[in-house]
């Protein structure tokens, strides 16, 4: 079925998105900070996918994507892996963060 990633990445971001409100994260709010987290983890692992990719060790079912390729041979959706998941997990910690003031994680004031 294509396009199963995209919907896995989308369902994600369903999971996670009531945290922005419910929870009050202000994680979107705060784009700046979110992007900052998300540069160094697009360009590293991009990267790292093109390097593996070019060597012929890894590759892509195309049964499962939507069928847009970035240079390098890299699917659209391994892109978007690498802001959706990592969203996601920066969304989950402020959550935690909302809900457990008192645990430390290591970059308060």
């Amino acid at each position: 079925m294509r396009a199963v990633y995209v919907l896995i990445l989308a369902a994600c971001l369903a999971g996670t998105l009531p945290l922005e409100f419910v929870l009050r994260t202000r994680v979107y709010a705060r784009w700046p900070r979110l992007l900052a987290a998300l540069l160094p983890v697009l360009v590293v692992f991009s990267m790292w996918d093109l390097a593996a990719i070019r060597a012929r060790w890894w590759h892509y079912d195309p049964h499962y994507l939507v069928g847009v390729t970035l240079p390098g041979r890299l699917p659209l959706e391994e892109l978007l892996f690498f802001l959706v998941i990592p969203t996601c997990a920066v969304l989950t910690l402020e959550a935690v963060r909302a809900r457990r003031p008192e645990w430390l994680i290591g970059d308060e004031a």
